[in-house]
């Protein structure tokens, strides 16, 4: 559509402009021109590298100036007969022209920068279903929202590689949130349950971390049918990577349906929290509790409260443990070994957790 958009540019350009004019894809092949004898030629000289000059360069006697809405890459450059001062000009007033063209172009008519608009909640609710049915887009299928957060440096461009991985562009949706930040909005089968979800966010993680040794971690909102509700997948795909990163901070694909407890901790007010945390340690305060005690409950809790196998995995006595659950009843007031108990204080260290964290909220 983008070729046929600037054709239409170049052709009414071409009147004013007595030079040849015309505009060549990363491909290096010619999309446009004034002369439609040249639509379709290959500029072997025109590479990603050389699209990526921010100022005017000349090739085989052309001006060029590159041009694009992505502001990651350039995707297009223009290019006028000549290499005076004149061209120069002329090549710039084109880029940004087309440039302008194309991004009112984009906010109109295509389908990833309405979903992205959508996603963010930069559309009125009313507007959705009309831009939805003027787009001819799909109302009726089952989708999902997956946060891709990329936590180490790269060099590499992410949005590509996802991009590639989801080719089909009627049905998904690739969508550059921010620098670290990649959204995809996935089209999938009615009734998919969380754990082919997580296969499917763990395929991303893999391919990045092994082909690209680049890590990230991925957040997966629940499915929605409709459009309207994809802002909704979209918030629960941040809210589960900001609970992953209190309460789970090994996990890459963390899934907002089994966020379980640690959901709920998440959304009280830091307030409540302070106060539970004081009547639940009434004998004495969390931080009496050195690591290797907490290291202890840890595992105890692993193991199910099973004295005999937590003291068989630590490879301690059974009685150093039973002495190590006294020290902290007595401390805390808290019997481990009692199911109630070892329920309050599995929530006290959640919140206490979630406390020292401080996240942000969505």
């Amino acid at each position: 559509m983008s070729n046929r958009l600037f054709q239409g540019v170049i052709h009414q350009m071409g009147d004013a402009i007595d030079r040849t004019i015309g505009v060549v894809d990363e491909t290096s092949v010619v999309i446009a021109c004034s002369d439609l004898g040249r639509v379709g030629e290959v500029i072997e000289s025109i590479n990603p590298d050389t699209l990526s000059s921010v100022a005017p360069f000349v090739i085989n006697g052309q001006t060029f100036k590159s041009f694009s809405n992505n502001v990651s890459r350039p995707e297009y450059a223009v290019f006028v007969a000549g290499n005076d001062e004149l061209s120069q000009k002329y090549a710039q007033m084109l880029a940004i022209s087309l440039s302008s063209i194309k991004q009112y172009y984009d906010e109109k008519y295509d389908r990833g920068n309405f979903v992205k608009n959508v996603i963010l909640d930069n559309i009125l609710p009313g507007d959705i279903y009309l831009k939805a049915r003027e787009l001819h887009f799909n109302n009726d299928v089952t989708r999902v929202c997956m946060l891709i957060k990329i936590t180490t440096k790269t060099d590499i461009s992410v949005y590509d590689v996802v991009q590639n991985l989801f080719p089909d562009k009627t049905k998904d949706f690739v969508i550059n949130i921010n620098e670290t930040d990649i959204a995809l909005v996935k089209e999938i089968k009615t009734g998919i349950d969380s754990k082919d979800l997580e296969k499917l966010a763990g395929s991303i993680v893999d391919t990045l971390s092994s082909e690209f040794y680049t890590h990230c971690v991925v957040g997966i909102g629940t499915t929605v049918t409709g459009i309207k509700d994809l802002a909704h997948s979209f918030k629960e795909a941040q809210v589960a990577l900001e609970v992953g990163k209190v309460f789970d901070t090994e996990k890459t694909i963390v899934c907002y349906d089994n966020l379980g407890i640690a959901r709920l901790i998440y959304q009280l007010p830091t307030t409540l929290c302070e106060a539970f945390l004081k009547e639940v340690f009434k004998k004495g305060s969390i931080e009496a509790l050195d690591q290797e005690t907490l290291f202890t409950i840890q595992r105890f809790f692993e193991y199910n409260l099973n004295v005999s196998e937590t003291s068989r995995k630590l490879f301690v006595h059974r009685n150093t443990l039973v002495y190590r659950l006294e020290k902290i009843k007595k401390l805390t007031g808290l019997d481990l070994r009692e199911f109630e108990d070892a329920i309050v204080f599995k929530v006290a260290l959640m919140v206490k957790k979630y406390l020292t964290a401080n996240p942000v909220k969505f």
